[in-house]
């Protein structure tokens, strides 16, 4: 097992943190056909290779190749109850999915992207690798080109694709992680909270009430969740903004975005992409800025999301 420095445990809770290296070892004997019983399908054929032959036998290679370049801006106006005034228009930018040792041409197009796109903070919402059972050095090289260009204020959380064994490296190259956390972000002398759970989906080591437990009452609190799988509790424990990706909007969508697979069981449709709510809470769950899988998207381009907040409009009375 991999040696994660004492902090990183505690910070994430000493039981979670044997829980999620125990089930990354499973993951990466079960991804390298290691341990499987003699019949698994598996052993046989890689679901992603059968997905490109596909592709590439249909004649599409190229397109979903432009697709995954295709970058768009998407910029979402939200209202958050409570939010300070000092923090009218700001533009919080959220990363998604970068996945970035798919493909180098993903991350160039990002960054370029990222820089003709103004803000005052951002988030990384988790997946840096892709093939888990492989080394994770390429992919943190990437992160580590990165980090310099992100603007001062930010935040990262981990996806089920990524290894706690990342988090100190990063932390050390300047991007720090919250692993069942809270940070203040502060504007011009108020402040908004940033909280970060651990993944949800695949490794279920994330903790939203202790997440929030420091944050003082009645202050607005933005989550950040790998997927959006966790809107209940999160709603029910009074997050502001949920903001989430890994489902990747589909990736391989049907005509009108409608997509053909769904990875976040128990979630609606209207929870694998775009702006959404859940009773008062608010949330938006990102396309992706990256690519997983297969370098190929149909009909549901990746996008950097620009969340521009607002303050609730004032009625005198």
């Amino acid at each position: 097992m991999i040696t994660i420095p004492e902090e990183i445990r505690r910070r994430l809770g000493e039981e979670k943190a044997v829980r999620r290296l125990h089930l990354e070892e499973r993951l990466h004997r079960r991804k390298a056909f290691q341990g499987l019983g003699p019949y698994a399908l598996e052993r046989f054929f890689s679901v992603n290779a059968v997905i490109g032959a596909a592709v590439t036998a249909c004649g599409l290679k190229e397109t979903g190749l432009r697709n995954i370049l295709d970058l768009r801006i998407e910029e979402h106006e939200v209202t958050i109850s409570g939010l300070p005034k000092a923090f009218e228009g700001f533009r919080l930018l959220q990363l998604a999915d970068l996945h970035c040792d798919l493909d180098d041409r993903i991350m160039d197009r990002i960054t370029e992207a990222m820089a003709t796109v103004p803000h005052d903070a951002v988030v990384l919402t988790g997946d840096y690798h892709t093939k888990v059972h492989r080394p994770f050095d390429r992919s943190l090289a990437a992160m580590r080109r990165l980090i310099p260009l992100l603007h001062p204020k930010r935040f990262a959380i981990l996806g089920n694709h990524d290894f706690l064994a990342k988090v100190a490296p990063l932390e050390e190259a300047g991007l720090p992680f919250l692993l069942n956390e809270a940070l203040p972000l502060e504007h011009h002398g108020s402040r908004l909270w940033i909280c970060g759970i651990d993944d949800p989906h695949f490794f279920r080591t994330h903790d939203l009430a202790r997440a929030c437990s420091v944050v003082p009452s009645n202050e607005p609190t933005i989550l950040l969740s790998h997927s959006p799988e966790t809107y209940r509790e999160a709603a029910t424990l009074g997050y502001s903004l949920m903001l989430s990706g890994h489902t990747h909007g589909g990736q391989m969508c049907l005509p009108g975005g409608f997509p053909v697979y769904r990875n976040a069981p128990g979630c609606r449709r209207e929870h694998l992409a775009g702006s959404w709510r859940e009773g008062r809470m608010l949330g938006y769950t990102s396309r992706g800025s990256g690519t997983a899988g297969v370098a190929a998207r149909f009909h549901c381009p990746p996008e950097i999301t620009l969340h521009i907040l607002k303050t609730p409009p004032f009625f005198p009375s």
